[in-house]
């Protein structure tokens, strides 16, 4: 990611009305560390040492499960205990999440996978019940996005770069909807490999995605966004590094569908959308602006996405789409000047990946599922002139693409 200062706080959420819920499936210049007035207890920093954490919540639950795991009940914890989510989680957190319901949570210890690359650091998962009725579930995942073998170029962005979701703003490289929300943990504390996305902690809540009013989705995406900031700046002090994030002041409005404009599609100036497809792409969903990826979704009358088109000007982030952009499916060219690149054209998903002034910016276009009429050429017929109008919108252009056949 861009180096960025870990830098304004999120509001309220009231889940005590919802009988039910569907369980759910970079690089930043440190910030000075806190003042010496402000630097927790000597207990405070004991209980959050990974042994001692271990220790208490062992002799609460009376159980360490599994390598690494341990599990507790927060109603159970002493007042002073480590909080939820390797000691981020702050009580007003909690109560923005789950309101005032007992609470469980499985926590990992953070350490890297030997079986997986080092991409998997830890996950939490933090239940609510209402008596023995399991209501509301939330997971918490610190890992490296992958880009080398591709692993997270697909369900990855589905679930954490949809139009739904919103830039955190404040100079937070992240973005939050309703249901989902990430930010990327500074490089100067995590590293970063070739061919590697940022590392990340994102949480999941229900279903991604999910429409609902925008009223919860407000309150909801609030309590996400202020969960994961107040994580990751757990996560960075676990790792043992220093600085923090600051939750954002005010996040965006909500995102809402939209009549489409035909003569500047999916809000991009200079981008004509093709007469044979303007019945089943009528209405478009704008997410991230200004963020670290940029998200249009189209659909007809249901408005149900029908394609995507999704520009990643980070330049960490954009790795998850090497392998994509490399090896799978045909080769699409530009001709030679600003912005030229490379990229692979298959079935109904398209990735170029530019080189721009800024560094390495990705375009894709990957179809949801079939037009009226059944047809999958969508991902063909948009990239080259959606390509061409984005790059001229974040100064990478003129960029002219040629596909395979043409």
């Amino acid at each position: 990611m861009s180096e960025e200062n870990p830098v304004p706080d999120a509001g309220n959420e009231s889940p005590n009305d919802a009988e039910a819920a569907v369980p759910a499936n970079e690089a930043a210049v440190p910030a000075s560390p806190a003042p010496e007035e402000d630097r927790p207890s000597f207990l405070r920093r004991l209980l959050r040492s990974r042994t001692t954490r271990a220790v208490a919540a062992a002799a609460v639950a009376g159980a360490l499960l599994g390598a690494g795991t341990v599990a507790w009940r927060t109603d159970t914890l002493p007042l002073l205990g480590p909080s939820p989510c390797w000691d981020s989680l702050g009580s007003g957190t909690m109560d923005e999440l789950f309101g005032d319901r007992r609470t469980e949570v499985e926590e990992q210890s953070l350490r890297t996978d030997p079986q997986g690359d080092g991409l998997s650091y830890g996950q939490c998962r933090i239940t609510s019940y209402k008596d023995d009725r399991a209501m509301r579930q939330v997971t918490v995942n610190v890992h490296r996005l992958d880009g080398l073998r591709g692993t997270d170029a697909r369900k990855w962005p589905q679930e954490f770069l949809a139009a739904g979701m919103v830039s955190l703003g404040d100079g937070l490289p992240g973005m939050a909807s309703g249901s989902r929300a990430w930010i990327a943990l500074p490089q100067s504390c995590t590293g970063r490999d070739e061919f590697t996305g940022p590392t990340v902690v994102d949480i999941g809540m229900g279903l991604a995605g999910l429409d609902i009013s925008s009223e919860y989705e407000r309150e909801d995406r609030s309590a996400l966004t202020g969960a994961v900031v107040e994580t990751a700046n757990g996560v960075i002090r676990e790792l043992g590094c220093s600085g923090t994030y600051t939750a954002p002041r005010t996040l965006p409005a909500p995102v809402d569908w939209k009549d489409a404009e035909a003569d500047a599609f999916c809000g991009i100036e200079g981008f004509t959308l093709p007469g044979a497809h303007r019945k089943d792409l009528s209405h478009v969903r704008i997410g991230g602006e200004g963020g670290p990826a940029r998200v249009c979704e189209a659909g007809g009358s249901y408005r149900e996405a029908v394609v995507r088109l999704t520009t990643v000007t980070d330049p960490a982030l954009s790795e998850i789409y090497s392998s994509d952009a490399l090896r799978t499916g045909e080769p699409v060219k530009s001709a030679p000047g600003p912005g030229y690149g490379y990229g692979k054209l298959a079935g109904n998903r398209a990735v170029f990946r530019a080189v721009c002034q800024t560094g390495p910016v990705v375009f894709v276009v990957e179809q949801l599922r079939g037009t009226e009429k059944g047809s999958f050429s969508l991902s063909r017929d948009l990239l080259p002139g959606y390509a061409s109008a984005e790059a001229e919108r974040i100064g990478c252009g003129p960029l002219k693409l040629k596909l395979p056949g043409a």
